[in-house]
């Protein structure tokens, strides 16, 4: 016997709003799953023993699917809570919208996540890292600034930014890890928004079990829309000699669980970040 069901609302992606102009489609999800075991009480789903879970976007696929399990109930309670974080962490526009209730309740259910698959050890997985990762929620944009804890644009009404999807591109075999963002730049009426693609390109490396080190390389900036025919170009880099040691352009994270779909990441400052990993169309 088999059965389906839709849960439109799970990593819905809300209006990425730094202002009030303007607000991107929803993003359509659905849940699809096989045989019928026990109900999570909190999301109302099914939990079968292989569950498929595709993510549309606008930005292409998001790939959520369990790895074979052996139908354990540890393996049973960490993909209930996996599913229970992607449903705390909806409409909370990556955290930007996020009171701070909100934000205690995505790391409570991040703890138990965490405490539930152990202790993460990519010694010898570092391939888990291996891929393309979308930013579903971070805690540090509570600060309501692009940058979180550390230098960005401020978030307001003053300012009409808006975010668009954030990604991390990792190639464990390169070192290569690149941020990659998204914005909208308002400009005066009548002339159209800017949109533009932010690629910050990084090297890391492992520091011990599961501690990353990342060292910024370049900052490249590439236009679309209306001003699609521009080149990419790379924006200057500040001498260290003139750069605070807190922006120095060196920063490391800890991963805290790590499977084939879904990353936990901490960083220094104690920021929570949410990943799932992107199936380029």
């Amino acid at each position: 016997m088999a059965a389906s069901s839709t849960f439109s609302s799970l990593l819905r992606s809300p209006p990425a709003l730094l202002s009030d102009h303007l607000s991107p489609p929803p993003c359509r999800c659905s849940f699809s799953s096989s045989p019928v075991l026990p109900r999570s009480s909190r999301l109302g789903l099914t939990l079968p023993e292989r569950r498929n879970l595709s993510l549309k976007s606008t930005v292409g696929e998001v790939s959520y699917r369990d790895p074979t399990t052996s139908g354990s109930g540890a393996d049973e309670r960490i993909e209930s809570l996996k599913l229970k974080l992607l449903s705390t962490v909806s409409g909370l526009n990556r955290g930007l919208v996020a009171s701070l209730d909100d934000l205690q309740r995505v790391e409570t259910v991040a703890k138990e996540l965490e405490t539930a698959a152990g202790p993460v050890d990519l010694t010898d997985d570092l391939d888990k890292l291996q891929g393309k990762w979308r930013l579903l929620y971070s805690s540090a944009f509570f600060s309501r600034s692009l940058g979180g804890s550390g230098p960005g644009l401020p978030t307001g009404r003053l300012i009409p930014v808006t975010l668009g999807q954030v990604f991390q591109r990792i190639d464990v075999f390169s070192k290569d890890f690149d941020n990659i963002a998204e914005v909208e730049i308002g400009a005066p009426w009548p002339l159209p928004p800017i949109e533009v693609t932010a690629t910050l390109a990084h090297k890391f490396e492992l520091l011990g079990t599961r501690k990353i080190k990342i060292t910024l390389q370049k900052t490249t900036v590439k236009t679309s829309g209306n001003l699609s025919q521009i080149p990419p170009f790379d924006i200057p880099r500040l001498p260290d000699s003139f750069t605070p040691l807190s922006n120095s352009g060196t920063w490391g994270f800890e991963v805290t669980y790590v499977d084939e779909n879904m990353r936990i990441g901490r960083g220094e400052r104690g920021e929570l970040r949410v990943f799932v990993r992107v199936v380029d169309m």
